[in-house]
């Protein structure tokens, strides 16, 4: 049954605002060492704004979002991040998922920003929830989207102007819980930036169809919602299991190793 990102959307922000209405605007988030609880709930209400009036606008170039200005109080903050809220859901309800739009990912479509925005919802509630030491489950099935987003895009799926070219080794991700399989291929991505000049010649990898035949090198697995936490660095790796050939579990430890916000 495919995912309502909507819903899910709707239903963490929602959270993320309880935990963090009545919060100490100075309490340090774990997950983002240099954001306090107002810095989270700005960030999180200023994302929804730009994909909000980049849905709304149809808009195809990222500087047509004309941006508010950071309210300068906790209930100013509170009501800017529910009026975002409310724009986003209502811009991503009404418009047709496949309609094209301005993205940074190789997917420009309505419909990829429903699924990032829902994945962004998520992960920033359980970053207010840490603030608090309020934490709550993650729903297991958006955590196993998550591994594949994560892994496919966040990770992987190197720039359109760029090339990959995979290696020998192949490793398996996958959720004891939710049965998801993520086939992994270890490669390296080269190609120059066309907006800035900058060139990229490094290690990466890469989610493709797995050969049915192939015996994966290693495989880390764990359930959904611990290997997304972990893999968006918002919780320890108790509980995740690295198996298999140790050089190639190292690589892609290496690959998955830069925070993200």
């Amino acid at each position: 049954m495919a995912l309502d990102y909507l819903a899910h959307l709707r239903a963490d922000s929602d959270r993320f605002l309880d935990v963090l209405r009545d919060a100490d605007p100075s309490a340090a988030v774990p997950g983002c060492p240099d954001w306090d609880a107002d810095d989270l709930l700005w960030h999180l209400g200023e994302v929804q704004e730009f994909w909000g009036l980049i849905v709304e606008g149809r808009l195809q170039e990222p500087d047509a979002a004309v941006k508010s200005e950071r309210p300068d109080s906790r209930a100013g903050l509170v009501d800017f991040f529910s009026a975002q809220t409310e724009r986003l859901e209502r811009a991503l309800r009404e418009a047709d998922p496949a309609e094209p739009v301005w993205m940074w990912s190789n997917d420009k479509t309505v419909g990829y920003i429903r699924r990032r925005q829902a994945h962004e919802a998520l992960i920033h509630r359980l970053d207010a929830e840490q603030t608090t030491g309020a934490v709550t489950p993650l729903d297991p099935e958006l955590a196993s989207d998550g591994v594949v987003e994560l892994l496919d895009v966040m990770y992987g799926g190197g720039a359109s102007w760029g090339t990959f070219t995979p290696g020998e080794d192949r490793l398996e991700v996958r959720t004891t819980d939710t049965h998801l399989v993520v086939p992994v291929v270890l490669g390296w991505f080269t190609g120059t930036d066309p907006e800035d000049g900058k060139t990229y010649d490094e290690a990466d990898l890469s989610v493709q169809d797995a050969d049915p035949t192939a015996v994966p090198s290693a495989v880390v697995s764990g359930p959904a919602a611990d290997l997304d936490a972990w893999l968006w660095h918002r919780r320890d790796d108790t509980g995740i299991q690295v198996e298999g050939d140790p050089d190639v579990a190292a690589r892609f430890l290496a690959l998955v190793s830069t925070s993200l916000d």
